[in-house]
């Protein structure tokens, strides 16, 4: 068994896997099933669903780019664990509203509380992070984190399949009940208190001030700067192409909810397959030696995708099924396309989290990760606006795919300067 998969049976890593892989599911169980109510049984007209996917999008965003700099200080000053706890007992809240939503068939109340998981998120993204490197050795780091992103596009596959098949009333039920299991085991993650000897900097709640300062703080330093920018790009391609599979399920290719459910699951099983694998190809090494291919293999993977959509016959009145569609002819190849863009996205994205928090002291870790989601969430905030605005002035969803695509090249070429940034402090005989 591979030092990566035996953290599983730890104490020291189990509590937070399990309560990182709830919250991701019961995220996707809630987005999904709001999409597919939204998508199919609320609206009907195709700028109108576009749109919403895209605003619902950037909703969920919002927080981590208002108060990411927040919930850094207050995880590198306070014990995680506890956090974990006053976050997942949140989180019950918060379902209460979004399983309301749901029921009723409420669009403002939905996105309420998808603003509300979003603000939870945030407050508990860079603890998932930080945490590690105070529960795990050094050599451990980057098969935890391979571990939890595998996990969490795990659980995203999971409830994307399920918020896609069991209908809204059964999802309002399950995101209730996921959450109170959540807060179960959120309370067994071991105490992480801050580093002892360690001064912190006094709270600064200003949320605009905090995070000028937070960014600038961590985005002086070179090798951190790539890392950051190279997953900001990593996440805003992201954006654009989650908020578009349902709408090109329904408008491109003409099927059903089946098949949105079906896209959204192969992307989930190919970031995982891709996080597992870039952590074999390292042997446990924080290294960025494999992310420039895996960015250039998104693009061309997208640009393929992008000819199979324009190829795609003109869909009829009525809705494929997901056999239907598999039938089709091309289909294997869209699949594979999708499956490759996502394999190519674990491979590229993992070990740069790892270097996030291997590269700076522990304690300060979660600033590292907060300014991290800070500077992510703006790219992608800024993403899915540009597909809102982009969709207004009647560019189509296949069009923006080679806007993606573009970008791909970006990323590849940050993530080549890091590469080469590692290498030279490598070198350094004090390094």
């Amino acid at each position: 068994m591979s030092v990566s998969l035996r953290l599983i049976g730890k104490r020291r890593f189990l509590p937070l896997f399990a309560t990182q892989f709830l919250g991701a599911f019961n995220d996707n169980l809630f987005k999904t099933a709001m999409v597919i109510l939204v998508t199919y049984h609320v609206y009907n007209d195709p700028a109108k669903e576009a749109s919403f996917n895209a605003l619902a999008s950037a909703i969920f965003i919002l927080p981590f780019f208002l108060l990411s700099a927040v919930s850094g200080q207050l995880a590198d000053s306070r014990d995680k664990a506890a956090i974990i706890r006053i976050v997942k007992s949140a989180e019950i809240v918060i379902m209460i509203a979004g399983s309301a939503g749901l029921l009723l068939k409420s669009v403002p109340l939905m996105l309420l509380a998808l603003f509300a998981m979003g603000i939870h998120s945030t407050f508990f993204g860079p603890i998932k992070y930080a945490i590690l490197p105070q529960h795990l050795r050094r050599d451990e780091v980057l098969g935890g984190t391979g571990l939890v992103e595998a996990g969490t596009y795990g659980a995203i596959l999971l409830g994307t399949i399920t918020g896609g098949i069991v209908g809204s009333t059964a999802a309002a039920v399950l995101v209730l009940a996921v959450a109170v299991i959540g807060r179960v085991t959120g309370g067994q993650v071991p105490p992480a208190p801050p580093e002892q000897g360690v001064t912190f900097p006094r709270m600064d709640w200003h949320i605009v001030r905090s995070s000028i300062a937070l960014v600038s703080g961590t985005l002086h330093i070179p090798r951190l700067f790539l890392a950051i920018a190279s997953i900001s790009f990593f996440w805003a391609m992201g954006a654009i192409l989650a908020a578009q599979f349902p709408p090109l399920v329904k408008n491109v290719f003409g099927a059903d909810e089946t098949v949105a459910t079906l896209f959204l699951a192969i992307f989930s099983i190919g970031v995982a397959i891709g996080s597992v694998l870039v952590n074999r190809l390292l042997a446990g090494r924080v290294l960025a030696k494999y992310s420039p291919a895996a960015a250039i293999a998104m693009g061309l993977f997208i640009v393929h995708l992008y000819w199979n959509v324009t190829s795609w016959p003109r869909p009829g009145a009525e809705l494929i099924d997901l056999a239907t569609f598999i039938r089709a002819p091309h289909s294997e190849w869209v699949m594979l396309d999708l499956l490759g863009v996502a394999v190519a996205g674990g491979m590229f994205v993992v070990p740069l989290y790892a270097f996030l928090t291997t590269t700076v002291h522990k304690s300060e870790t979660a600033r590292t990760v907060a300014a991290n989601n800070i500077v992510n969430s703006g790219a992608m905030v800024a993403a899915t606006l540009l597909l809102f605005a982009l969709v207004q002035v009647g560019v189509s969803v296949a069009e923006t795919l080679l806007l993606v695509a573009v970008s791909s090249v970006g990323a590849a070429w940050l993530a080549w300067k890091l590469h080469l940034a590692c290498d030279s402090h490598r070198r350094e005989p004090n390094a």
